[in-house]
């Protein structure tokens, strides 16, 4: 016998056409068992696994299992040894009653991987059943006048064995006027009749008792008795004959009760009492008859319910017996129509409730479909639903296998109800329908996917370490651990960013945080990719870009290039006196390291020795004269300006800036004594110094430079009176210049440049090489 069925790598699951086809060979030819009847449960009926060619153990592993296919379950399986067992003592009558041979169908199923085996268990009759007589005394009214060699028939006896072991021979005991022949029917069943041997005589014995034996022909014989008793009447010359001596008919099997089968007639050509013909049902095959005869008429009436399932069909014999005792006999046949009275039924054989979303063609389920009812009644139909993945395959016999007919997509459908729907061809049409649930199992067959493609973050810079900054997010359509997202920073490109220091990341939400205060001044932006992993098995992975601004806040005031303001002194411009109203002085230029309106910067005159003098343009920095210098201005002012930013809060810087009045460039300059906005101890001294030298020089001029000092003195008492000059509060109207490049000076001036002696250690270095060595040394 054919078993070459590959070996498939998943349990239940792959069967390719090319195996299924391979069924049907393999399971065209049948194993047949035989076996007696009544034999004992436990009895090993055969090595199963050595006649089918397989190793011991091999039934175990591929999960074998009996179908029984609607039969009584009588058989087991061993599977560890292979040996088949019978489950349960048989009986043949039961099981298959007057069928022969009686041979028990049965289906060995391997389910990984699937095959299919055919297997026959013929039950072999036993001698376990006597002979029996329908009834225990049989009643025979014979007339005197009857001739030796008249056959009477008499009732057979019923045994539920068949073969050699049914009925064999009839017998009576020994006596002067009888002797009994046996007779076969044409289905082979004895029965017997009674052969008159000796003429009787009413007046010498009016009845005689018999008994008659009925032997089967079983070792040793079973047998069975009843009782024969004879009436000797009066004579009666004729005998009632049946019209016709074979009646047939056919009975729908879903007739009501008492519905009329068929209605016999029988003539007897005596008269008077002799011809009054009685009817009876004397015999009948296939056991207890559903039938009632009407003794009278002879309507033959439907008494029980028949089933054509189970009795196809009934034959029974009529006797008609007149009032003298003389009788005829006629056969009545009674076929049973079979009516769609049996829907089809499915027996599912191997169930598989998941299914891997990318197996090529799995089998979901093994089935078989039976109809008892015959002709197109017990034709089926199998059908699924039209728009499912899914096939019915026929394999042998009665057996379907459904499989994918594709690979399917759980994240297209996780799950679906197969409706099994069986009708027969009769009419009406009767349809069973069997529903199955089969889930769709996930593979990480799906990557995890963004919502986006890039991310753009903002964050404010001198942010508080770790703040969360934004979230990032990706789905995946698999389901359990296949659809689990783990995030991850991925390697920058640039390999000078330090990104490890600068942002993590929450690997289960995908948020992110900055890990320290991030500065605009020092980056403006930065950009980085974030990988999304699932958690399958291999895991699958996609990324997206992520590009974080940091927005400039105003942290940095601005910063003045010039004029220098690190020196001990402010530094000194000088002014023409003929100079006209507009003339530049000089242009104070700033910078601010911040961006955008934090950047853009106004400037404004606070304070001036002489207010009025001078004028400050707010949008660039020019510090202008107002107005025509007099003999009454002093020849040394002192301005004090701010820088202001334009952010919130603003932010500024205060510049001093020190002018001196000439008559002309081409004189010879002096320091004068200055004109302190906030006079100190040393400045006096300095003061009183410059006096002595001058008194010493000449004392012709002694008179004149008491004078000389008698005016400055009242000029540094009227200075002290101002105050110090300090920055006033609150917030000065201008208007705004970005200053994102320092200006130059329209004209070309020789500029006083004065250094305070601290000016050498400056934190801005990068302004010293622009102030000439010369300039410093004349100062």
């Amino acid at each position: 016998m054919e078993t070459a069925l590959a070996k498939t790598p998943e349990k239940r699951q792959v069967i390719f056409l090319a195996i299924l086809l391979l069924l049907w060979e393999s399971g065209s030819e049948a194993i047949r068992y035989s076996m007696p009847e009544e034999t004992e449960s436990g009895y090993l009926i055969a090595n199963l696994a050595k006649d089918l060619g397989l190793q011991i153990g091999e039934l175990s592993t591929r999960g074998a299992r009996i179908h029984h296919n609607g039969n009584k379950e009588l058989l087991q399986l061993d599977a560890k040894r292979g040996n088949l067992l019978l489950k349960e003592k048989p009986d043949r009558e039961a099981l298959c009653g007057a069928t022969e041979p009686c041979v028990l169908h049965f289906q060995i199923i391997l389910e990984n991987p699937v095959q299919f085996f055919q297997t026959d268990l013929q039950l072999t009759d036993i001698n376990d059943h006597s002979p029996e007589f329908p009834d225990t005394e049989m009643l025979l009214k014979i007339q005197e006048s009857v001739q030796p060699g008249t056959v009477f028939p008499l009732k057979a006896a019923q045994d539920s064995d068949i073969g050699s072991n049914a009925v064999q021979n009839y017998t009576v005991n020994p006596n002067l006027h009888f002797h009994v022949l046996t007779h076969s029917h044409t289905d082979g069943r004895k029965y017997p009749e009674l052969v008159l041997d000796r003429a009787l005589d009413r007046e010498e014995q009016p009845e005689l008792t018999l008994i008659l034996t009925a032997l089967d022909g079983g070792a040793p014989p079973k047998s069975g008795t009843t009782t024969v008793r004879i009436e000797v009447v009066d004579i009666n010359d004729n005998a009632p004959q049946f019209v016709q001596s074979l009646y047939a008919v056919e009975v729908p099997e879903d007739s009501p009760l008492n519905a009329l089968v068929v209605t016999v007639s029988a003539r007897d050509l005596d008269t008077g009492i002799h011809g009054n013909v009685a009817y009876s049902l004397f015999q009948g095959s296939g056991g207890l008859q559903p039938f009632v005869i009407d003794e009278i008429s002879g309507e033959i009436r439907l008494k029980g319910a028949l089933d054509f399932e189970a009795t196809p069909y009934y034959n029974m014999e009529i006797v008609a017996t007149d009032s003298g005792g003389l009788s005829g006999k006629c056969t009545v046949s009674i076929q049973v129509v079979d009516v769609n009275d049996n829907a089809p039924k499915l027996t599912i054989s191997s169930l598989t409730r998941s299914i891997p979303e990318n197996a090529p063609e799995a089998v979901v389920a093994v089935f078989s479909v039976s109809d008892p009812d015959s002709g197109d009644n017990g034709r089926v139909l199998c059908s699924i639903q039209n728009e499912l993945p899914f096939l019915l395959k026929p394999t042998f016999k009665n057996f379907y296998t459904l499989v994918t007919e594709s690979p399917l997509d759980r994240e297209s459908r996780a799950e679906y109800n197969i409706t099994i729907s069986v009708s027969d061809l009769g009419t009406p049409r009767l349809t069973t329908q069997h529903t199955i649930t089969v889930q769709v199992s996930d593979i990480n067959d799906n990557a995890p996917t963004f919502t986006q493609t890039s991310y753009t973050l903002f964050v404010h810079e001198n942010n508080s370490p770790a703040l969360h900054i934004g979230t990032i997010s990706a789905t995946d359509a698999d389901s359990g651990s296949n659809g689990f997202i783990n995030y991850s920073l991925l390697p920058p490109h640039d390999q000078q960013l330090a990104l490890v220091s600068l942002i993590s990341i929450n690997s289960d939400n995908g948020q992110l945080f900055a890990l320290r205060a991030l500065d605009y001044e020092a980056v403006q932006a930065f950009e980085f990719h974030v990988g999304a992993t699932d958690g399958g098995s291999p895991a699958l992975s996609s990324q997206a870009l992520v590009r974080v601004v940091v927005l400039d806040d105003n942290d940095n005031a601005p910063f003045v290039l010039y004029p220098l303001q690190n020196a001990s002194a402010p530094c000194t411009e000088l002014l023409p006196r003929a100079a006209e109203p507009g003339y530049l002085v000089t242009k104070v230029v700033a910078v601010d390291a911040d961006s955008g309106q934090n950047a853009w910067l106004s400037f404004q005159l606070l304070k001036a020795t002489e207010p009025g003098l001078f004028n400050v343009w707010a949008h660039n920095g020019e510090v202008r004269t107002a107005r025509l210098l007099s003999e009454r201005d002093v020849p040394k002012h002192r301005l004090l300006l701010v820088v202001k930013d334009n952010g919130e809060p603003p932010r500024s810087a205060s510049i001093m800036l020190q002018v001196l009045v000439v008559d002309g460039f081409s004189q010879p300059y002096l320091p004068l004594p200055e004109v302190a906005l906030n006079p100190t101890k040393e400045e006096d001294m300095l003061t009183l110094y410059l006096v002595i030298a001058l008194a010493s020089v000449s004392s012709l001029f002694l008179l004149s430079v008491l004078l000389f000092v008698g005016v400055r003195l009242c000029r540094k008492a009227r200075a002290a009176s101002l105050g110090d000059c300090s920055i006033p509060e609150g917030h000065f109207p201008g208007h705004l210049v970005d200053v994102s490049s320092a200006g130059t000076l329209s004209q070309n001036y020789h500029y006083e440049v004065c250094l305070t002696e601290d000016s050498g250690t400056s934190d801005f270095k990068f302004m010293n090489p622009i102030i000439p060595t010369s300039l410093l040394q004349d100062s």
